[in-house]
């Protein structure tokens, strides 16, 4: 990613590429050495001077890309780019002009801002001084090279800061995400506190008040007791729907974080409208199975299913019994499971997690014969009024062929 240094091999040699690509641009020098009339000596300065500039070019700004270089080694390596660049123009001639814009490039990509667009018409103003004491270059070569040393120069400088905003709002996301935790632990602590202290006070006090009583009024003790046992079983209980809403995942939730590892993995998602609002009737246990379904099917697409595209439909179904169910469907392009395997602990887990809310999982090949086809299903409330002989379906093979969800409410 643009800012971030390369964190293996691969990604160490696309941006290499991305700067060995703008390297064509020497091709009138090496064309100039291949097939200029030149000594030996000059043509051998020349290729040394050529594989030197291009070496400590290419070492300065990928190292930059991997580490900051200490100010030492940086004003080093561009003095030795603008010493090349004037040095082998004045020998070889107007072709190595283009030395400059290669030197601009470096001073705007390793300089702070406020140095390098002071660099960058110096090393302009250079240029042109040497292009004049070059006589085909005092016409067109001149402006040919001066215009690109200057205006890439400080477009490059535009890059850098974009790449150092780029950074900034990476470390504020990473500083938001980290405040949230921590308030979020703030919350869990303050309503436990709110929940058990009263709780843990009067267990406390009551205990307290049996060890008085015990010697002399052993009735009241129990009576003491008694309700000591029952503060303490409300207390539990009340501790238990507190994590319960806690762990419980929400559809709109979990399908903030399906699109966001989808687009992560370069899967392209497709959304049913009827996903992106709440659901009418639906009830918080049988939401929480579906958004764990979502959750599951979801990491296994971005896992295992190596997909290119992913639906997630939301629908209804209506049984053989007229019971009315609410279908997720999650659909992927991609490999699908290989044949005869089992199911893993995760669906294994989501099966279970269904059939606590009263409903069931359906796993198999996606209906265009390629990929992997999840539906999860939870039962509704009653049938509204206005449903008395309608009957939806979760997708089919027809249905699901087109990528269209059919939105609550509607028939299939």
């Amino acid at each position: 990613m643009m800012g971030q240094a390369p964190r293996n091999r691969r990604q160490a040699l696309v941006k290499m590429s991305w700067i060995a690509i703008w390297l064509l641009y020497l091709a009138g020098p090496v064309a100039e050495l291949l097939g200029a009339p030149l000594s030996g000596p000059v043509r051998a300065f020349g290729w040394a001077g050529l594989v030197l500039f291009v070496g400590t070019y290419f070492l300065l700004i990928f190292r930059h890309m991997i580490r900051l270089l200490t100010p030492p080694v940086r004003y080093t390596a561009l003095g030795v780019l603008a010493v090349l660049s004037v040095t082998l123009s004045l020998v070889l001639g107007a072709p190595w002009l283009t030395l400059f814009i290669f030197t601009s490039v470096a001073c705007a990509m390793v300089l702070p801002w406020q140095r390098s667009r002071m660099a960058i018409p110096v090393l302009t103003a250079v240029l042109g001084a040497v292009g004049l004491a070059i006589p085909e270059a005092r016409d067109y070569y001149l402006f040919a090279y001066m215009l690109p040393t200057l205006g890439v120069g400080y477009m490059m400088i535009g890059v850098q800061y974009l790449i150092r905003t780029t950074q900034e709002l990476r470390a504020a996301r990473q500083e938001v995400a980290r405040l949230a935790a921590n308030e979020e632990r703030l919350r869990l602590a303050r309503d436990l506190h709110d929940l058990l202290g009263h709780s843990l006070s009067l267990i406390t006090l009551k205990s307290e008040l049996a060890g008085r009583m015990l010697p002399g009024s052993p009735e009241a003790a129990a009576q003491q007791v008694a309700d000591i046992e029952r503060v303490s079983r409300q207390a539990l209980v009340d501790v238990r729907e507190a994590v319960t809403g806690y762990r419980r995942p929400r559809l709109a939730v979990e399908l903030a974080g399906a699109r966001a590892a989808l687009r992560s993995a370069g899967v392209e998602a497709v959304v049913d409208p009827a996903l992106e609002h709440p659901y009418e009737g639906l009830a918080a246990e049988k939401e929480g199975a579906l958004a764990w379904a979502l959750r599951e099917a979801v990491t296994n697409v971005v896992r295992h299913s190596g997909a290119d595209r992913c639906e997630l439909l939301l629908t209804e179904e209506w049984e053989a019994d007229e019971r009315r169910t609410l279908c997720l469907s999650v659909i992927d392009d991609g490999k699908g499971p290989a044949r005869g395997q089992h199911d893993g602990n995760g669906l294994a887990g989501l099966r279970e997690r269904l059939a606590l809310a009263d409903g069931r999982l359906d796993t198999g090949p996606a209906p265009r014969g390629r990929g992997f086809a999840l539906r999860a299903r939870v039962p509704l409330g009653t049938v509204p009024a206005v449903r008395e002989t309608e009957a939806d379906s979760c997708p089919d093979d027809a249905s699901l062929s087109g990528g269209k969800g059919v939105a609550p409410g509607q028939t299939g």
